[in-house]
């Protein structure tokens, strides 16, 4: 541990003392699920003018077109939300990227809506710890960061997307070219309570398979069908055996069926695979598609698989870990309890970020919980707390030259 510094000090008070509550309690007032495109505007226009008050460049970027497979599987094209991009001294020795979100699971007529205090210094409110806490951690920090003296050796980007809890499909590849040849980034989904960080942490992937079979009597001619929606069930319990330590198989939903005297020509099974790594990824994606061709030959059906995987595995390599420990450290110089990191099988934004060879730390929003239900809540105190903890981190990069 390196005490602080009496500029460090300084500086952290600079953190420590930004408007923190007062936006978070603004943000989270307004509705911003992921498809609620009118309030996901009204919040993507109120962030852009709170950051400006740092330099550099600031836009709204279009979202990438997102397809999907309906309930009669047909291709959709979704519509999302702008990304909110900041761009500061992109000719600094030391680039960093900082990444959040502004959408939040609660739907426009989810019954979830409001905020209100369950104990002194404990807010309920939806998105209050995921993230629009974590948005708030960013601009204090950052604003603590630009008061430094060593504000010139360090550039940055700041993306904070629109659809994170839905996968990112409108935004991976603005994460992908802003992360390219950065020293290190910070992610700020909320941390555990006691602040324990999120390790490493699985990949993800949704797919859909859509399975055309033949329709018939089913009273006449039976046999001369071919029933889709069996076809599906039997592809959700083939793939369901596929788990492993090394892979987590969710069969989600299969849409599908019609009448009971008609053969269904038609299902869609939904599933979701968790691998641990690179390596499980590609062992998973192989067994998929010899899971399906097996079905296609069992049951005389054909089927067409839409989807892949959105969040690569994200193992802590050495950088990363340093990174991590450089996090700790600077936690134990402000006095914080020890900052310990865990896996986890939850994925996020930190995933797409490690997998362009760039270390993160994913977790360095507030302390909260709960999170994707009507009891989420942030715990105030650690607002400061984390403003002051990220700004020394990218000091004490920007001092070092590197994680």
């Amino acid at each position: 541990m390196t005490a602080l510094t009496a500029s460090e000090s300084a500086t952290l008070e600079i953190a420590a003392d930004a408007p923190m509550l007062a936006q978070v309690e603004q943000w989270a007032a307004v509705n911003s699920g992921t498809g609620n495109l009118s309030g996901l505007k009204t919040v993507a226009d109120m962030l852009a003018d709170a950051f400006a008050a740092l330099p550099g460049d600031i836009r709204l970027v279009a979202p990438d077109p997102v397809e999907s497979v309906d309930a009669n599987g047909n291709i959709r094209t979704t519509q999302r939300g702008d990304h909110l991009h900041l761009r500061v001294r992109p000719q600094a020795p030391v680039q960093l990227l900082l990444t959040g979100h502004m959408d939040t699971v609660f739907a426009a007529d989810h019954p979830f809506q409001t905020l209100q205090w369950l104990e002194p210094g404990v807010l309920n409110g939806p998105g209050t710890a995921d993230m629009k806490g974590g948005i708030a951690v960013i601009l204090a920090a950052l604003t603590a960061l630009e008061a430094s003296p060593l504000a010139d050796r360090v550039g940055y980007d700041v993306m904070i997307n629109s659809d994170e809890e839905t996968g990112s499909h409108a935004s991976a590849a603005l994460i992908a070219r802003l992360a390219a040849g950065k020293t290190a980034a910070l992610t700020y989904e909320p941390a555990l309570p006691d602040g324990t960080l999120a390790g490493a942490r699985p990949g993800s992937g949704n797919f859909s398979i859509t399975i055309h079979g033949r329709s018939a009597h089913a009273g006449r001619n039976p046999e001369e069908g071919r029933n889709a929606l069996v076809a599906a069930a039997d592809l959700a319990v083939r793939l369901n055996a596929l788990k492993s330590l090394e892979l987590k198989v969710n069969p989600a939903r299969i849409d599908g069926g019609g009448p009971n005297n008609v053969v269904p020509d038609q299902a869609i099974l939904r599933v979701n695979l968790r691998p641990a790594t690179p390596e499980a990824m590609a062992a998973a994606e192989a067994a998929l598609r010899d899971t399906i061709a097996n079905i296609q030959h069992d049951h005389d059906v054909h089927c067409h698989l839409h989807g892949g995987f959105n969040r690569p595995p994200k193992p802590l390599d050495a950088a990363a870990t340093r990174l991590f420990e450089l996090v700790r450290d600077c936690g134990a110089a402000l006095g914080l309890p020890p900052i310990g990191w865990n896996a986890t099988g939850g994925v996020c934004d930190g995933n797409n970020i490690a997998a362009c060879g760039v270390p993160v730390v994913d977790t360095m929003g507030p302390r909260g919980g709960a999170i994707h239900s009507s009891d989420e809540f942030l715990i105030v105190d650690s607002l400061a707390e984390r403003a002051r903890l990220s700004a020394l981190t990218m000091m004490r990069i920007a001092e070092r030259g590197e994680v």
